[in-house]
């Protein structure tokens, strides 16, 4: 006999669980559950007493449970036994120690080959789509007749005419790829004639150049980005969720 499961007045039986879950659009995270759990216990993951005790204590703290009133009315409207809360807080202790000690060694390497796209610049633009116009605002900036601020406010059909053309401090990789080319190899002030970039014809001044570094704050996104990777092609390689009732 199937196992069953009560949803309020609905039995659902336990073969049915994988279709329910893709209709609910709940498939893909819950294969990502079953990865994860399965990488934490790989990588014999564990928390100590000490971890887990100090964990519960924060948890009581951010969600206000002061008492056990007020606790257990928490738990009734998250659908949780008390069990099944200390689980979750723990789990993300294991989650923490899995993502740092796995890739955490690594960051230096992985920061090294992604630094080019984590480097940060302040840029100045001008975009029209006249040609001739462009040529003209160019010369008019690079002779001193008017500043590049100035002419973006007059000139600049885009959203940057409202600071003056100004713009940033983004990431190099983020604006169009011509854009960062002519940012990763310009020194501040530096200058660029108009380039036709589709329809527009753009005028680029480097600002300022803010080199990344492997600071606490980097070092957290880096893990991240590795462990998000990580987990992104241990879902591809399991597949979807799949019925193997007979």
């Amino acid at each position: 006999m199937s196992d069953l499961f009560q949803v309020g007045d609905i039995t659902i039986k336990a073969e049915d669980i994988p279709a329910l879950l893709k209709r609910y659009q709940l498939d893909q995270q819950f294969c990502r559950g079953v990865v994860l759990d399965q990488g934490i216990a790989e990588a014999n993951i564990t928390a100590s007493d000490e971890e887990r005790l100090r964990a519960l204590e924060d948890f009581a703290v951010q969600q206000k449970l002061t008492s056990p009133e007020i606790r257990e009315a928490w738990l009734k409207s998250q659908g949780m036994t008390e069990q099944q809360m200390q689980e979750s807080v723990v789990r993300q202790i294991l989650i923490e120690k899995f993502k740092t000690t796995t890739w955490g060694p690594k960051v230096q390497s992985y920061f090294m080959t992604r630094k080019s796209d984590l480097d940060k610049v302040v840029y100045s633009l001008i975009r029209t789509q006249d040609a001739g116009l462009a040529q003209e605002i160019y010369f008019r900036i690079s002779e001193g007749e008017q500043s590049f601020g100035d002419a973006a406010a007059e000139y600049s059909k885009g959203p940057e005419s409202r600071t003056g053309g100004l713009l940033g401090p983004v990431a190099v990789s983020q604006p169009h790829p011509l854009i960062g080319k002519l940012l990763s190899i310009s020194q501040p002030g530096q200058l660029w004639p108009p380039r036709q970039l589709d329809v527009w014809f753009v005028i680029i001044r480097l600002e300022k150049f803010i080199p990344a570094q492997l600071d606490d704050n980097m070092r957290r996104q880096l893990i991240d980005e590795m462990f998000e990777n990580w987990w992104r092609e241990q879902v591809q390689k399991v597949g979807s969720l799949q019925s193997i009732a007979g």
